[in-house]
């Protein structure tokens, strides 16, 4: 199984010749090696409602109908725009043909804002935990720091967690830390940084708070073997 880093939020996990993209943030992520064009992948899993993790699903499912695995509120309205689309929520997990997804709390927000500045509600956000061969990769999506963090590794043992440190609207690197050290992962790697202004940070300097001295700095388009 192979995971790469995009950018931002952008997960890519290739196995058994299927390709699953979380939250493909492609379209005007400065950060990413990706190209819209050049995606198509086999599913999409998605954090929460927010345009930069929503990104371009719906261009990307259509290609191959992708089946697009989220909670139930954005898996309704992706349905409306066509998409092939399978709801769950927080607590839940499911078999797909790759592996077992299971969704946790987040502490954030999920809505899209619309271009005539209306708001439309997404559910809560979430995290997800995928499990494939028997490798559990953790990704955190938006959040704050939260003690549960704790009960997810002990429940799940978590072979590489992705970890927002960008601050402002997420943890900061001090709190990613503690989360860390708190879900016990074996690998760390930070995300959602550096995209925009507000959160800019050094992930090298996060990666030196980390404990268990366990963390892992991927710049877009590098990946790792698990």
């Amino acid at each position: 199984m192979k995971v790469s880093y995009h950018g931002h939020s952008v997960v890519k996990v290739s196995v058994n010749e299927k390709v699953i993209l979380i939250d493909p943030f492609i379209n005007g992520n400065s950060l990413t090696d990706l190209k819209v064009e050049e995606e198509a992948p086999d599913f999409i899993l998605l954090t929460h409602g927010h345009g930069d993790h929503i990104g371009d699903t719906v261009e990307l499912a259509k290609k191959k109908n992708a089946l697009v695995i989220a909670n139930n509120e954005i898996a309704n309205y992706l349905s409306w725009q066509g998409l092939n689309t399978h709801a769950m929520h927080i607590g839940g997990k499911c078999d797909f043909e790759f592996g077992t997804v299971k969704l946790t709390q987040a502490f954030h927000g999920s809505a899209i804002i619309t271009e005539d500045q209306q708001i439309i509600y997404l559910g809560m956000p979430t995290g997800i935990l995928l499990t494939i061969e028997g490798r559990t990769i953790y990704h955190a999506g938006d959040t704050g720091l939260f003690s549960d963090m704790k009960l997810i590794g002990e429940r799940h043992p978590i072979d590489l967690a992705f970890l927002p440190i960008g601050d402002n609207f997420t943890m900061g690197p001090e709190d990613a830390a503690y989360a860390a050290e708190l879900l016990q992962a074996k690998q760390v790697v930070p995300i959602h940084y550096n995209t925009f202004p507000p959160i800019k940070q050094d992930p090298h300097e996060f990666v030196e708070l980390l404990k268990d001295k366990n963390g892992l700095v991927m710049n877009p388009g590098d990946s790792i073997e698990l």
